[in-house]
């Protein structure tokens, strides 16, 4: 169905949602839509740097528990 849309489609269904919901509604719906994107972006970033960071700490927070007999037998 929606294979045959084309770019004539296209075009019609842009005009109808301008003529529909106007200039300014739509483009401050674009401006949310980016400030989510941004935003989301940003959480990601945020959240790899976050398990980077703790992976770091529980490299340097490891113990060596084998016990001395243990490391003589080695």
């Amino acid at each position: 169905m929606l294979n045959n849309i084309g770019l004539p489609g296209l075009l019609l269904i842009a005009v109808v949602v301008l003529v529909l919901f106007g200039r300014g509604k739509i483009s401050s719906l674009m401006g949310e839509v980016g400030k989510g994107i941004t935003s989301f972006k940003k959480g990601v970033a945020e959240g790899t740097k976050e398990l980077e960071e703790t992976d770091e700490e529980t490299v340097d927070s490891a113990k060596d528990v084998t016990s001395e007999s243990d490391k003589d037998k080695a």
